[in-house]
């Protein structure tokens, strides 16, 4: 673990690497699991402010669960989330002719419908970040569906950070995240 501000960082998202690989996956990050995407607090405004922009990009399952859940659900651990289809995939996803899930916020996103491209723990993962009292905890989540994701970050040599850059920066911001570039540039010297 390094620390950058009040932030603790696990070493692996800068020893590992990742790169998703949807063509092997379909995206079964969205679609397997018992429960939603993280959300923030102040993403579960953004969610129902929005969702009539979203609801043309949605399949008619997901629809259906957000109306009858909501825009988002209380999970078991008591944090928001994304509501699921049938216990399983998150009622915001979509899939493409080719049987890739895909995230239905994004796709309205890509088309303009909104400014807001998706959750925050969706933007980057496989990093997860858990808030606590004096810190928050930035880590690697490990799962095997994912290997294939693992497989070609290794073949294409990008490191996690550099994978979910964009995303990090959303969370943390630029300075952080030149900061982060900084321990690793010097973790990895020999």
């Amino acid at each position: 673990m390094f620390q950058i501000g009040k932030t603790l960082i696990s070493e692996e998202i800068i020893e590992h690497d990742f790169v998703c690989n949807l063509n092997a996956c379909k995206g079964a990050c969205c679609v397997d699991g018992q429960s939603g995407a993280p959300l923030e607090d102040s993403e579960t405004q953004v969610l129902v402010d929005i969702y009539h922009r979203v609801k043309p990009f949605l399949r008619k399952e997901g629809i259906e669960a957000i109306e009858t859940q909501g825009a988002f659900v209380k999970g078991e651990d008591g944090e928001w989330e994304t509501p699921l289809v049938n216990k399983s995939e998150c009622a915001y996803v979509v899939y493409a002719n080719n049987g890739i899930a895909k995230c239905g916020l994004e796709e309205a996103y890509n088309q303009g419908a909104t400014k807001w491209k998706k959750p925050v723990s969706c933007h980057l993962y496989p990093v997860r970040i858990r808030e606590y009292s004096e810190f928050t905890a930035v880590n690697y989540h490990k799962w095997e569906i994912c290997d294939p994701a693992c497989s070609l970050g290794q073949e294409l040599k990008v490191p996690i950070y550099q994978f979910v850059k964009d995303a990090l920066i959303r969370k943390f911001g630029k300075k952080w995240y030149t900061e982060l570039e900084v321990v690793a540039k010097e973790h990895s010297k020999p």
